[in-house]
């Protein structure tokens, strides 16, 4: 059993961008809202733009289920105010919730938060825990995507460890679900979106959770940093020397327990390197497909998101650690994937025995 944990939907009709764009347009040019109710997308656009998208390329490359959000780029949270970041992650949430309603045993949900940069963001990390409960508890999400950086480039925001942040942890806890750490778009021309505002922010982050002591206050919080973890594996030693001189615990005590990591790296000697330097329980399958990087890699033949090409060619990973990365650890940081997805945790028993 394969499930993709890092999937967005890239795909969705032209209607969805239309309509965020006119929504952009109008408050900048009056502060005038365009209604949710306003955008118009029939169930046969969805599925259209399902199978012949990320549906084709799931049975292709044999994977079984894959976590499924809104485009992470585009939550672009900078744009309008609390309202407008608002609105736009429930149309974006509910148009996911359909995806999941007519693919039930392919996609599970998760969400946009309507977080919101500056003075804003205090009261839309409350909003955003209130999202999170009503995709949760009504549309059977398992998990969201927590952008560190709201400014999109600019990192104004205080460090996802600050207590500014806590009324949504607290609601994360209550869920039983985990976050993923996603940056969206960058406006800053100095630092480009996929590959430096991306890998930035997850390095950035793991370093605020090295100094910080968040899980003693959340000892159940579940973070995943993506794309391997940016900089992290890489630069293991420094992270582990650093924290040894500042007299702070090591890295396995003080973080292994709640941060985990995914295998969006599209290519095989990362993929040897983030295996061999993390523990196999705490790395979960992913591929991000049909997302930053579509093309044919010359090296392989294969394309370069398609990561299960990749990890099957690392012998160096165990029968065991490769079940776990490939299902076993996703049920465990997710654990309302038992419940979204009817059967899967018997699938994952007849696979393990």
């Amino acid at each position: 059993m394969i499930i993709d944990c890092h999937g967005h939907f890239t795909t969705a009709p032209p209607a969805l961008g239309q309509w965020r764009a006119r929504q952009i347009q109008a408050f900048e040019d009056s502060g005038a809202r365009v209604r949710p109710e306003e955008l118009d997308i029939g169930d046969d656009e969805i599925r259209a733009a399902i199978e012949q998208g990320q549906l084709k390329l799931q049975r292709e490359r044999g994977t079984d289920l894959t976590l499924f959000s809104p485009g992470a780029g585009k939550m672009a949270h900078h744009y309008g105010d609390e309202r407008t970041s608002l609105d736009w992650s429930r149309v974006s949430n509910d148009l996911v919730s359909r995806v999941c309603g007519l693919f039930p045993d392919r996609f599970a949900g998760v969400c946009q938060l309507p977080q919101s940069p500056g003075d804003a963001l205090a009261p839309s990390v409350r909003r955003s825990a209130e999202e999170l409960e009503r995709c949760v508890t009504d549309l059977g999400f398992v998990g969201c995507l927590l952008n560190p950086d709201p400014s999109d480039g600019y990192w104004h925001a205080p460090p996802l460890t600050d207590r500014i942040y806590y009324p949504l942890y607290e609601k994360l806890v209550e869920l039983d679900v985990p976050a993923m750490v996603h940056v969206a778009m960058s406006r800053n021309p100095a630092v480009q979106g996929t590959c430096a505002h991306y890998l930035n922010g997850d390095t950035a982050v793991f370093m605020q959770l090295c100094e910080s002591d968040l899980f003693k206050d959340f000892p159940t919080l579940r973070l995943i940093l993506p794309h391997g973890g940016g900089a992290v594996p890489y630069h293991w030693g420094r992270y582990r020397g650093v924290m040894q001189d500042r007299g702070r615990p090591p890295l396995e005590e003080a973080l292994l327990g709640n941060v985990f990591f995914d295998t969006c790296v599209y290519h095989r000697r990362g993929l040897e390197l983030l295996t061999d330097i993390i523990p196999a329980k705490n790395v979960l399958f992913a591929s991000e497909m049909i997302g930053a990087v579509r093309g044919i890699d010359p090296e392989t033949g294969h394309r370069f998101d398609d990561v299960k090409a990749l990890l099957d060619s690392v012998d160096s990973i165990g029968d065991d650690d490769r079940q776990a990365i490939y299902g076993g650890n996703a049920l465990r940081v997710f654990p309302r994937l038992t419940n979204r997805v009817p059967g899967l945790l018997d699938q994952h028993k007849e696979a393990t025995q």
